[in-house]
């Protein structure tokens, strides 16, 4: 039964380090993706559009969702 304890401890330590990994990928992670996204946005001419509008923009379209907001818009989904 004393064995239990430091088994334990170390599990508890080897899961704080993985979530601590985690944590660490999804931030790369994130900017990856984010840095993905201007490059279309760039490609698009996004950049010549006023930012917070461009950013209400995208809210309503991750509200609605893609294909209903590209129907609403005569696009198709």
């Amino acid at each position: 039964m004393a064995r239990s304890r430091p088994v334990a401890h170390e599990a508890l330590k080897r899961l704080r380090e993985q979530r601590a990994q985690l944590d660490e990928d999804e931030k790369r992670l994130r900017k990856q993706a984010a840095d993905d996204l201007a490059q279309v946005l760039l490609d698009c001419g996004a950049e010549l559009h006023d930012p917070t509008r461009f950013r209400q923009l995208i809210r309503l379209v991750m509200e609605y969702g893609i294909d209903a907001s590209l129907t609403r818009l005569g696009g198709k989904p």
